[in-house]
């Protein structure tokens, strides 16, 4: 008796039968899921190693443009002259400053400026610090260059705030003593020089054209000397010490000029009412209602009647005033006259201008205001009565 044999898929010669088409599109299903997990497993990989690279990339980035942004050397405060030449692309300049080891990268320093929006980069010679930090650098940058190339500072000159001429030039005078370089009576000849003054009004014509037009005045730079620290070298010449001044002011009042054209104010007029009330008031709440108080009294025919103006006028300080001083025959004196007069009283700060171009509580008609001189505290009075009755309050 045969015995039954079970059916394989063999041939007799031992070799592997062909799979039915069935097992075969099985057997395809599974090698591409083994080969697409092996794929899975690569592209996860070079995923990996990427986002690391990302990362890597973006702290090295990071780092690289933060200490690109940091001063050069913080403790190296020697002084590098640079000469700008004209027309400078900012790409050029930073590549100079770069060069001059004055900024860690050119790449960075110009994206910064772009970013910041900053202009007015000028020509001629530089004087920059390794110490400095990007926005000194830009600073630098802006102020009024150099004909010729600096050697060794020899001074500093401080214009304060609310200082007049005469007091910018007593501290040019006495900076420079040392080295009898500039005395004050030369530094008041260049202030009555009028070929100097043209050159100016044509260099900054919006910002000096209303002073040029300006009648009496004592000092057509009065007020445009701006508020800073400038330094003096071998081969600065005091022309080039003033041109700074002026041009500082340029650079603080540009921004301006639309918004004073807007208040049919001249830049005259604006740092006239400045200047006093730089004097009057020390705050900024104060000095904006004491600007207020002052276009008041011009909307109505009266006086300003400031002290400051009529101690400009005797070209002295008082506490207080007599009737005599109040009287004085000078253009000055706007207890006397009315407007604004010839035009500022010293060099007011960019905070005294700004509280002019936005005066408050006009809508007060506050025509008076009085200040306590042993707390500062500013009292202010619609009528002269209720001035009257401050005044003598304060035992003043």
């Amino acid at each position: 008796m045969k015995s039954e044999q079970t059916p394989n898929n063999k041939k007799d010669d031992g070799q592997q039968a062909p799979l039915d088409p069935a097992d075969q599109a099985k057997q395809r299903a599974e090698n591409r899921q083994e080969e697409q997990k092996v794929a899975n497993r690569i592209v996860v990989w070079i995923v990996s190693i990427l986002a690391v690279l990302l990362v890597v990339i973006g702290v090295l980035g990071y780092r690289y443009v933060h200490n690109s942004l940091q001063p050069y050397s913080a403790t190296d405060t020697r002084t590098v002259a640079i000469k700008i030449p004209i027309g400078s692309s900012n790409k050029e300049i930073a590549a100079e400053l770069e060069k001059n080891k004055i900024v860690r990268s050119a790449t960075v320093f110009n994206y910064y400026v772009k970013t910041h929006n900053y202009t007015d980069f000028t020509a001629g010679w530089h004087t920059f610090k390794p110490s400095m930090t990007l926005d000194q650098v830009v600073s630098q940058l802006q102020k009024e260059g150099l004909a010729s190339e600096p050697k060794d500072r020899i001074g500093r000159v401080l214009v304060k705030e609310g200082v007049t001429v005469d007091q910018v030039a007593a501290a040019v005078a006495d900076q420079t003593k040392k080295n009898k370089k500039w005395t004050q009576a030369q530094f008041i000849k260049l202030m009555k020089d009028d070929s100097f003054m043209s050159s100016l009004a044509k260099k900054y014509p919006k910002l000096l054209g209303s002073a040029m037009s300006a009648k009496d005045v004592r000092y057509r730079l009065e007020g445009y000397l701006a508020p800073a620290t400038y330094d003096i070298y071998k081969d600065t010449s005091l022309k080039d010490l003033v041109i700074m001044m002026v041009h500082k002011s340029q650079q603080e009042l540009s921004p301006l000029f639309a918004t004073i054209a807007d208040k049919n104010l001249t830049v005259q007029h604006t740092l006239t009412l400045a200047s006093l009330v730089e004097r009057e008031g020390v705050k900024t709440e104060d000095r904006e209602k004491i600007a207020g108080v002052f276009f008041n009294r011009l909307d109505i025919g009266m006086a300003l009647q400031s002290d400051i103006s009529v101690m400009y006028a005797l070209n002295t300080h008082k506490t207080h005033l007599t009737n005599k001083d109040t009287a004085v025959d000078s253009p000055y004196n706007l207890y006397v006259n009315k407007g604004f007069g010839p035009g500022p009283f010293n060099n007011p700060s960019i905070n005294a201008i700004q509280a002019v171009l936005q005066p408050a509580d006009r809508d007060q008609n506050y025509l008076y205001f009085q200040a306590d001189l042993k707390t500062g505290k500013i009292y202010y009075s619609q009528t002269y009565e209720q001035h009257q009755s401050t005044t003598s309050d304060l035992g003043q």
